[in-house]
């Protein structure tokens, strides 16, 4: 006889609906060991099932160890920013960030075949899937970076509950405290501003030829003279330079500084010159195709369950 305690049970071990419960535990004769195994089986099948929607909503999370020499950025997306916020989700992709900041990996199909940090004989992957399983939506790992550092230190930014995240390296020779905030101030800097480079040295030749190219059109098209289009097209590329080169930038806390005096400033307070050495920005969802969706309908289809 299956009892409501048993349903109760099986449903706190494996988060699953109760009704699903009931019938697992009816399938496997009242075994609720058998009955996990054939949650899971369907539980996998389901994930498999809503692979293919798309998972444009999620979290960025980053995670710095105590010392501040390693640190990790990832984004976790699902469907909905309801789930983003699900404590089982957010749990997940703190877990995930702090397994970065020690994996060895370098791709995310990497990544997704190695045991759980959280203590489970489970891969990411089975994880993921089982998450799917109980929340009801597709979810995926979809990018990660790590840095690392000897002379300084790594600060990270979170903004908006999660929509961007930044890691931002600083190199110093001399130890001090003051390099924490500056990591700190630079990050804010990059989630305002998102700079497409580091500096001048960073910006490839193929973006470069492009932007001139798009200049020099520009003044054609303006009426220019082509004597005076190239004189245009230098002091247009100056200004792409002061706009996407995190260190030519105005810093946001003091329009009177750019990155570069403000990094100056401290470098003089601490008594050794700091350098930023990195930085990675991730901005939830950037780059996914969202598919628009009748919310009526969607909750109509959830109910039909497809």
């Amino acid at each position: 006889m299956i009892t409501a305690q048993m349903v109760k049970e099986l449903r706190e071990r494996t988060g699953a609906g109760m009704m699903d419960c009931k019938k697992a535990l009816s399938e496997a004769n009242g075994d609720s060991e058998k009955a996990v195994e054939i949650l899971r089986e369907k539980g996998l099948a389901a994930a498999a099932k809503k692979a293919g929607r798309i998972a444009a909503e999620g979290l960025v999370k980053t995670y710095v160890s105590e010392d501040g020499k390693t640190a990790s950025i990832v984004e976790v997306n699902c469907e909905t920013d309801f789930v983003a916020v699900n404590e089982d989700f957010v749990t997940f992709a703190d877990n995930v960030a702090k397994q970065v900041a020690a994996t060895k990996a370098i791709a995310i199909e990497e990544l997704v075949e190695e045991k759980y940090i959280a203590g489970t004989d489970k891969t990411v992957q089975e994880t993921v899937n089982e998450l799917i399983a109980k929340i009801g939506e597709n979810m995926a790992v979809r990018r990660f970076s790590k840095l690392a550092v000897e002379n300084g230190t790594i600060a990270s930014y979170i903004h908006g509950g999660g929509r961007i995240g930044v890691l931002v390296k600083v190199e110093c020779e001399k130890d001090s405290d003051v390099l924490a905030a500056v990591a700190k101030d630079v990050a804010m800097q990059v989630a305002a501003t998102n700079p497409l480079f580091l500096n001048r040295d960073a910006v490839d030749n193929e973006s470069l030829e492009k932007e001139k190219e798009i200049y020099r059109v520009q003044a054609l098209n303006e009426g220019k003279p082509e004597k005076i289009v190239e004189k245009m097209v230098v002091g247009r590329v100056q200004k792409y330079y002061k706009e996407n080169c995190l260190v030519e930038q105005v810093y946001v806390k003091n329009p009177d500084l750019t990155i570069e005096k403000y990094l100056q400033e401290k470098s003089k307070e601490v008594g050794a010159p700091i350098t930023v050495a990195a930085f990675v920005r991730f901005e939830k969802g950037e780059g996914i195709e969202k598919k628009e969706e009748n919310f009526a309908e969607e909750v109509q289809k959830q109910m039909q369950g497809k």
